[in-house]
């Protein structure tokens, strides 16, 4: 059984054939069709699709120079001009630098301020010429600090950052861990959060900015644990009732090997796109967002009004 207003345009590229694939029609379950599963929903519990609720949203998986930031930058520039059209584009984590650092030195030297970064100038200038939305992953110096970030960059400039909550592995050696809570930021048509890689592993930030009214959490990473964020995507997107693009990156750096398959998760649940492990992939889908704004799950059920929030305190305990 099908939902009837839904709608998947996938275009893919894998840089060793240099290719472009366009695959329609896809599909994926509403709540009408619950009823299948014996779910008693009636009209006023069933999502209305309208045409303005469509938008695309897609990723850019490739693997940065680490060392050299040029040419980081020339490769993303010229992947971006060959991204078909999207609303919304999502690269990995700390695109502009690369990731594996030999030491604090080389990560503050790879690193950029916000305000006067010539990647960030490139992702803008993108936004401009095709009146779209980047989120892409930024390693940031804020005076003798540096973060692991992202920024959403429309075309007037950045419009929202997030800086890394749950730092991974050696990124403790490098980076201040983020400072600026769990922003939604309102981009006239959609709303939008960000995460980055390792945060993944937590339920908590998901929920934190579902609740907040995101209907798509971006999700920059740099993924060495093979396949498990992949996995946990689709899960955390049914949980919450958002859509999740995970934006992987390929390559290996020193004794890390990425391990790629960016994903594009539904509110069903459903893996909407998922690139290959180990090759620069861009693809674009086309999202229904009012499969994100509807939380009711039956009749009588809400993933958000059937909370208990007062028997979750111990997960605001610090000294557990």
């Amino acid at each position: 059984m099908v939902g009837q207003g839904s709608r998947i345009c996938k275009v893919s590229r894998g840089a060793r054939g240099n290719r472009f694939a366009l695959t329609l029609p896809g599909v994926f379950l509403d709540h009408r069709d619950l009823r299948s599963i014996g779910a008693d929903i009636p009209p006023a519990h069933t999502h209305r699709t309208t045409s303005e609720s469509f938008m695309k949203v897609g990723f850019l998986q490739f693997a940065p120079h680490l060392g050299d930031a040029a040419a980081t930058r020339e490769h993303v520039e010229r992947m971006l001009d060959e991204v078909p059209a999207v609303d919304l584009l999502v690269l990995p984590e700390l695109a502009n630098s690369g990731y594996n650092f030999s030491s604090t030195a080389q990560a503050r030297e790879l690193s950029e301020e916000v305000d006067a970064s010539p990647f960030v100038d490139v992702v803008r200038d993108h936004c401009a010429k095709h009146a779209r939305h980047v989120v892409t992953g930024f390693c940031e110096r804020e005076g003798d600090e540096l973060f692991n970030a992202a920024l959403l960059i429309g075309p007037k400039g950045i419009e929202g950052k997030y800086r890394k909550l749950h730092l991974f592995l050696n990124e403790k050696d490098h980076f201040r861990p983020g400072n600026l809570g769990l922003p939604v930021f309102d981009v006239g048509d959609f709303r939008v959060g960000m995460l980055i890689c390792f945060d993944w592993i937590f339920p908590e930030p998901w929920r934190v900015l579902a609740l907040r009214g995101a209907d798509i959490i971006c999700h920059p990473s740099n993924l060495v644990l093979p396949g498990l964020a992949q996995q946990a995507a689709p899960v955390h997107a049914l949980m919450n009732r958002v859509y999740i693009v995970t934006a992987n990156r390929i390559g290996t750096e020193g004794d890390l090997t990425f391990t790629g398959r960016s994903t594009i998760a539904s509110p069903q649940c459903q893996v909407m796109a998922t690139a290959p492990d180990d090759d620069e992939d861009v693809q674009v889908v086309e999202i229904d967002l009012s499969l994100a704004r509807e939380k009711a799950v039956t009749a009588r059920n809400d993933v958000f009004a059937d909370r208990r929030p007062e028997e979750y305190r111990i997960l605001t305990d610090p000294n557990l």
